[in-house]
């Protein structure tokens, strides 16, 4: 027997080189015959290992492409770039805003386009009503404004449990929603922004519903309220005492704070995610082709790739050049950094209606899930369920990019 767990252990040696260096081997284990375990210290020196090949063989390869002073002449002046040109004003899109929100919802048009969206929540999305108003509400703030609602028991008690848990399917896919429509529409690009935004409606739906369904396959327990506690929707409340005048200057200036937190929440993923990608998004500029160091050079990795397989691209999502493939891969992480790709397709112009209404669709139906859902989920006690929430909502986002884009083309050929 220990002949035959021996050439076991050797044996995953061979298919699993870390296996070689697992030397912590407890009494048990071995007369269990289990594989040993690595050390703490041990498995930390191979993570660090692993990522110094990895941090070296990427800088490594663009420093050889570019050369090192470009490199790192290019690295720092896109981040800087970045920050002057399209940072400060997605902040200050932010702050106007975020005050614009806060007086929307103190004065009570919030509970009034809760009120106009409610017959819809039951037959497009399979949720209560009330559900609008966590629409509204991440649409004019952020992902986790949900969850806030969520925990509120006059909110949650018209919900059922997996129910409560598709609001971070629901509520994600309108994060940041006025943001990206005024950011698309200061460019110029107004109506593909509208077109973009029933995109992201027709991904929010197969997101929220994708995820209801698979949660109720695996636990069909969730099937029932979230609590039987008493509460109403009209303690759901979001005026503040005071003045007519008050409210509004204290509105006024709390959302436009509320915007400052959102515009630098934005700045490391635009200046740290958006520099990475478009060093792998653009070539060099110089006129004879060669690299100069300048802000916004790059080895065109990304852009090589996706022209390769383009046709998908052209025909799921109308992209006419590859490089417009790094929006979606950037508003996965966080769509911030996705909006600060966009100035720079503009000058490149490779942009057109079709490309915002698809950025618009897919950056508010993703906005940044795979950094968000995680904590969402933890929030609400329910941690089981982050992979289904990120696979349903990996479905909804490529949805709603290519309802956008045929929306679209219907539009172009109607008018």
């Amino acid at each position: 027997m220990e002949e035959k767990h021996s050439k076991k252990n050797s044996l995953l040696s061979v298919l699993n080189p870390f296996e070689a260096f697992r030397h912590h081997e407890t009494a048990e284990n071995k007369r269990n015959g289990n594989p040993r375990k690595l050390k703490f210290t041990t498995s930390r020196s191979l993570e660090a290992l692993v990522f110094l090949v990895v941090f070296f063989a990427f800088f490594g390869f663009l420093a050889y492409k570019m050369s090192l002073p470009n490199m790192l002449n290019t690295f720092m002046q896109t981040a800087y770039h970045l920050l002057l040109e399209t940072v400060f004003y997605i902040m200050a899109i932010c702050v106007l805003m975020g005050a614009i929100s806060k007086l929307l919802t103190e004065f009570g048009v919030v509970r009034l386009m809760e009120n106009l969206l409610r017959p819809l929540m039951k037959p497009l999305y399979n949720l209560p009503g009330v559900a609008a108003l966590g629409a509204v509400m991440t649409f004019l703030s952020d992902n986790p404004a949900i969850i806030s609602l969520a925990k509120d028991n006059n909110f949650a008690r018209y919900f059922k449990k997996y129910q409560l848990v598709s609001l971070t399917n629901f509520g994600t896919a309108f994060g940041m929603g006025l943001v990206v429509i005024a950011f698309m529409t200061g460019l110029g690009f107004g109506k593909g922004a509208l077109v973009g935004l029933l995109g992201a409606v027709v991904g929010s739906v197969v997101s929220t519903r994708i995820m209801q369904r698979s949660t109720l396959k695996s636990y069909p327990e969730m099937d029932s309220p979230v609590t039987e506690d008493s509460g109403t929707e009209q303690n759901i409340s979001f005026k503040s005492e005071g003045s007519v005048f008050q409210r509004f200057l204290n509105a006024m200036l709390d959302g436009g704070k509320s915007g400052v937190g959102i515009g630098v929440a934005i700045i490391p993923g635009v200046l740290c995610i958006s520099t990475i990608v478009m060093m792998l998004t653009f070539g060099p500029s110089g006129s004879a082709g060669e690299y100069t160091g300048a802000a916004y050079e790059g080895v065109p990795v990304i852009t090589w790739l996706a022209d390769k397989v383009n046709i998908v691209f052209y025909w799921l999502f109308g992209f006419e050049s590859g490089a417009l493939v790094s929006f979606p891969i950037t508003a996965l992480g966080a769509v911030g950094a996705a909006l600060g790709l966009v100035p720079r397709f503009v000058s490149e112009g490779i942009i057109n209606g079709n490309a915002i209404a698809v950025f618009t669709a897919m950056g508010m139906c993703w906005s940044g899930y795979l950094s968000t859902h995680t904590a969402m989920l933890d929030s609400l006690g329910y941690r089981k369920l982050i992979g289904k929430a990120i696979g349903a909502h990996t479905v909804g986002g490529l949805c709603a990019g290519i309802a956008a884009h045929w929306l679209w083309v219907l539009l172009t050929l109607i008018f």
